[in-house]
């Protein structure tokens, strides 16, 4: 009954502080795991009580280790364990063998996070652990078992070796009392009392469990930490804000209200930041007479009825000598490359045999999916004005070449150079 009742406050008091909450408030936390299990063997020693004639060796006993441990921090955590020892004689000590069966709770300090090692080191890590143990002793002359209560203490120095796991070197020591029968199976030489001596060294692993990168005790979510990293925060912030209120393509619209940032210089914007585009065929309205000047439109077919001056256009297409650039991540042609879509529009009115298949390329910078679409995207922004030129659809195909790594990713003059379609003249 006794036996019963040590372990189940022992199962309370772990469950209390396993459920206990921790300050998750501030956001400068890390996120880590939480749960780990501890396994080790090792060596023991037995110091007392022995009976008249019997000794066990030093440190000559096979210890073996497993428990389950919670952070409710990276400071503090709480663990409940198993241990078995079996001791033997030793030298100048009659013949005996005595099993020891130990559970243990106890909480749990990270000496690392508490007193900053992780400022130095990111591979070295201390524990220390303490709390109550229940043994049951085992003997092999038939005695009856002996049920002991006791403490146990220890430190757990740690090398971590990934994220998942740390080699541990566990050194715990124990103290029993209520000792009634002799560790050797035999009577005790004197009345029970705080007598009983256990030492234990062991080596192991760690095992950490989760989904996160980390696990409590190597995080160092320390008060200078947590400073810094707000620090960081407020200056993202103030960097943020001072981006958002920049005027990147001089429209008169800041950043943050701006929802094309990319606007062709010196063209009206409505409220947003966006070019007025009354008609929606994604010409801005004042870029129109331009256009109608340098495209060939179906009113304008009259003025290509011979081939003088642009028989050097499908050479120099297929060379790709003739291409139409783009502004950084958008659809929208520069305003110089309208000449090369001009020239096509020309060539196909003067030889209405002739098809283009329309290729469109994006630079390096940024996710790969997200260029190949965009590729594909600016290619169809060249059929459809080509279309609306007066050259009919089914002369016209269009395909996104993905991303081009021909030139340097860090040149900005020569990532210009790539955001482009291409014409293939047949």
């Amino acid at each position: 009954m006794k036996k019963i009742t040590l372990l189940t406050s022992v199962l309370l008091l772990f469950a209390f502080m396993v459920n206990a909450q921790e300050d998750t408030s501030n956001s400068s936390y890390t996120e880590y795991n939480k749960w780990s299990i501890d396994l080790g063997v090792g060596i023991g020693t037995s110091s007392s009580p022995f009976s008249s004639g019997y000794n066990s060796g030093e440190f000559g006993d096979m210890v073996y280790n497993l428990s389950g441990r919670y952070m409710l921090n990276d400071k503090v955590g709480v663990r409940a364990g198993v241990m078995f020892t079996t001791i033997n004689e030793g030298d100048n000590s009659l013949p005996f063998s005595t099993d020891v069966f130990t559970l243990t709770g106890e909480g749990v300090l990270n000496l690392g996070s508490i007193l900053n090692i992780s400022d130095f080191t990111d591979t070295f890590n201390l524990l220390a652990h303490g709390g109550v143990q229940r043994s049951t002793f085992s003997f092999d002359n038939g005695a009856s078992n002996d049920n002991t209560l006791g403490f146990i203490v220890g430190l757990t120095p740690q090398i971590k070796l990934s994220d998942n796991v740390a080699l541990n070197i566990d050194g715990s020591f124990m103290g029993n009392i209520m000792q009634d029968i002799a560790i050797d199976g035999n009577a005790r030489p004197m009345p029970s009392g705080f007598d009983g001596w256990m030492a234990n060294i062991t080596a192991g692993v760690s095992i950490y469990l989760g989904d996160n990168d980390q696990h409590a005790d190597w995080v160092g979510n320390t008060t200078e930490n947590m400073v810094e990293e707000k620090m960081g925060g407020f200056d993202n912030k103030l960097a943020m804000i001072e981006s958002g209120m920049q005027d990147t393509d001089k429209d008169g619209v800041p950043n943050y209200l701006d929802k094309e940032s990319n606007t062709t210089a010196g063209v009206a914007v409505n409220s947003k930041g966006e070019a007025i585009d009354t008609n929606q065929n994604g010409v801005p309205d004042e870029l129109e007479s331009s256009l109608t000047e340098m495209f060939v439109t179906k009113e304008y077919i009259a003025e290509t009825t011979s081939g003088s001056g642009v028989e050097a256009v499908k050479p120099d297409a297929n060379d790709d000598l003739v291409n139409v650039y783009f502004k950084f991540d958008s659809t929208q042609p520069e305003y110089y490359s309208l000449d090369a879509i001009s020239k096509i529009v020309k060539y196909m009115r003067v030889y209405p045999e002739a098809n283009a298949v329309l290729t469109g390329y994006s630079d390096q910078i940024g996710n790969k999916a997200y260029n190949n679409k965009l590729s594909e995207a600016r290619a169809k922004r060249v059929y459809d004005i080509v279309v609306a030129a007066g050259i009919d659809a089914s002369r016209l195909s269009y395909k996104g070449g993905g991303v081009d790594t021909s030139v340097s990713k860090d040149s900005e003059a020569a990532r210009q150079m790539v955001r482009r379609v291409s014409f293939q003249l047949k």
